[in-house]
């Protein structure tokens, strides 16, 4: 009895109860990815969720399929796994790595989530080289064109399909800017452009949305917390962390944008860090449109007020360097 049990269970529904899309997440039972996987089993437009991590995945899988929705949930454990997670999806979403902890750089993250993250797009680029990628992985503006020459070097180079998620800088700018403007932050809309640490992290407060304008010391306070989101929660946590529930928070609302557009949805605009002209970097974060392909269209910054460009040319700089430890990680 217990062996057909067994078997009806794995049968079930097995092709997916709704329709909608396939996505995998890599890094599913970590801090981020656990509750990116609770949320992602919430989304209507999944399908098919798969969960990928080199360890603890059978738990987070069985807790999650609990959840009365309709994305069937199926969990892979370990690199000899990898293959089957990730074919036929359409959405990869990639938190693995190791968190920052007190006294870290982003910079202190890159050997050891380098490695993992060109070992997992070489996964992609073999078993679902169409799917649109979003990197969620520290640091940000190194992993991408990580990702990038991965997919290069295996001839599946997309870029419209390949997104650094910086969401979470634009969740945090929306929501102290909120604070000082005594409004709601879901009617602000603050434009957050660059890379995604530190002085690279760019907003851009001369555009918020609504039109509204700050003092010199508004703008310091407001530009200055931003950028230090991330230590904020880090030296909060006090070791026992990064931030993980407000990541997987705006990854969410970031995958959602583009399940959005890849169901043909119009008018779909986010920031995020993709290949891009907009700047003389090969890379650079700004709002660009989704679509059925990824990025269908990258918008330039729009006019800049001096201080922001002040800030533009010191982003540019370290972005810059960030970038090529990349590329050189691949090819050396």
């Amino acid at each position: 009895m217990e062996g057909a049990m067994g078997l009806s269970r794995a049968n079930c529904r097995a092709k997916g109860g709704s329709p909608g899309f396939k996505v995998a997440i890599l890094g599913a039972a970590g801090g981020i990815g656990q509750p990116l996987a609770m949320l992602m089993k919430m989304n209507p437009l999944v399908s098919v969720l798969h969960l990928y991590d080199v360890a603890n995945t059978p738990g987070v899988t069985a807790d999650i399929s609990h959840m009365d929705t309709g994305a069937v949930v199926r969990g892979f454990l370990g690199p000899q796994q990898l293959e089957d997670a990730l074919s036929g999806m359409d959405l990869v979403i990639i938190p693995a790595g190791v968190p920052r902890k007190p006294g870290m750089t982003r910079d202190d993250l890159f050997n050891i989530n380098a490695g993992i993250v060109k070992t997992l797009c070489e996964g992609i680029a073999k078993c679902c080289p169409k799917a649109i990628v979003n990197i969620i992985s520290n640091p940000v503006n190194s992993t991408v064109p990580i990702a990038a020459e991965v997919f290069k070097m295996a001839g599946t180079f997309d870029p419209r399909r390949l997104l650094g998620v910086t969401m979470l800088d634009i969740v945090r700018a929306n929501t102290f800017v909120a604070e000082v403007l005594g409004l709601d932050p879901r009617e602000v809309d603050v434009p957050v452009v660059g890379g995604h640490a530190g002085v690279t992290i760019l907003p851009l407060l001369s555009q918020v949305k609504p039109p509204c304008s700050f003092t010199p010391e508004e703008t310091e306070y407001l530009t200055s917390r931003i950028q230090n989101g991330g230590t904020e929660v880090v030296e909060a946590k006090a070791g026992a962390g990064s931030a993980t529930l407000s990541m997987a928070y705006a990854a969410v609302k970031f995958a959602d944008a583009c399940l959005h557009g890849l169901r043909g949805d119009a008018a779909i605009v986010q920031c995020a860090f993709v290949s891009s002209q907009v700047t003389e970097l090969p890379f650079f974060a700004s709002r660009v449109r989704l679509g059925r392909n990824g990025v269908e269209e990258i918008y330039p910054l729009g006019p800049l007020n001096e201080y922001e460009r002040t800030g533009l040319e010191k982003a540019k700089k370290e972005l810059a360097t960030s970038i090529q430890k990349g590329v050189a990680f691949v090819k050396k």
